[in-house]
């Protein structure tokens, strides 16, 4: 499948509103998460999606959209990962986010990899190599870290499985834009 510059723009800004809207949601939930070990692995990782926007949007410029261009994802795809945004325990957050939306966006950086032309998009492909990288380290983080507090377990431990199929059913999440770039941004 052959995607114009236009598509892998759109792609790759839906991919930099995740990362911020992640980095938002974990600098929420760092001030309300009382165990400190979460409270700084939450703090170390909002760090890391900085970079990964970063990194998007600057790519964005060069697949002729604006610096930093960022376009909201699919209705169904934002209430996934607003659903999780407003969790208020520690374990759900902990488990939502790492068990569930972090290996959905790994799969959806894996999809893009799979349909990209990898010599015509080498930037975007080097720039979620380095992604997916970190984000198979956020994971062993999380892991560690939900080693250290074996007191945090769900409630519901079937959720994060429901929350990551909710995402898995959302199968594009770049929405369309409608009118010229300008309007867009």
């Amino acid at each position: 499948m052959t995607q114009s510059i236009r598509d892998r723009a759109d792609t790759i800004a839906t991919f930099r509103w995740v990362s911020v809207h992640l980095m938002e949601t974990l600098a929420r939930w760092v001030p309300s998460t009382p165990e400190l070990e979460v409270k700084i692995l939450f703090g170390r990782h909002i760090w890391e999606f900085a970079q990964h926007a970063d990194a998007l949007g600057r790519r964005t410029a060069e697949l002729r959209a604006p610096l930093h261009f960022t376009l909201a994802p699919v209705n169904a795809y934002a209430a996934v990962l607003e659903e999780l945004a407003t969790v208020k325990g520690t374990a759900e957050r902990l488990h939502g986010l790492y068990q569930a939306i972090i290996p959905d966006l790994e799969a959806r950086y894996h999809r893009y990899l799979g349909e990209t032309n990898r010599l015509l998009d080498e930037p975007s492909v080097r720039i979620i190599d380095r992604i997916l990288a970190d984000l198979a380290r956020l994971q062993a983080d999380a892991a560690e870290t939900a080693g250290v507090r074996p007191d945090l377990r769900l409630a519901d431990p079937k959720w994060p499985e429901r929350l990551r199929t909710r995402a898995l059913e959302v199968a594009s999440f770049v929405a369309s834009r409608s009118g010229s770039l300008a309007e867009v941004v």
